[in-house]
Parts: structure tokens; C-alpha cells; sequence
């Protein structure tokens, strides 16, 4: 199951976008998991300073 971002979390730092070996967050906002491209191997969780990031 692919990870997702809590929107009201997420401080756009892009911590998790440089750590995601499948490219599937995008930039924005508030940064976006393509949950079809994301192999949820929680590495962005684990990247995230907010712990805006969580399994799905």
C-alpha cells in the first residue's frame, strides 16, 4: 500500500522528494505520493522532519 501526505503537515521542505528511489512525489504546495509509482518502502516517512508522511 502506498504511503500519503497529511497536507496540513507538510512544510514543502522536498526532504522526502530527494529520498524517494521511485520519483513518485511531486512538488506543490503541499507534496503528492503517486500511489501507483510509490513502492512503499517508507523511506520519505522516515525523511520527513513534520512525520507528514504515513502508510496509506
Amino acid at each position: 500500500m502506498a504511503h500519503k501526505i497529511d497536507a496540513a503537515n507538510c512544510v514543502a521542505c522536498g526532504c522526502c522528494q530527494s529520498v524517494c528511489p521511485a520519483e513518485a512525489i511531486s512538488a506543490g504546495d503541499a507534496y503528492s505520493i503517486d500511489p501507483d509509482k510509490c513502492l512503499d518502502c517508507g523511506a520519505c516517512a522516515a525523511q520527513c522532519p513534520n512525520s507528514a508522511i504515513s502508510p496509506a
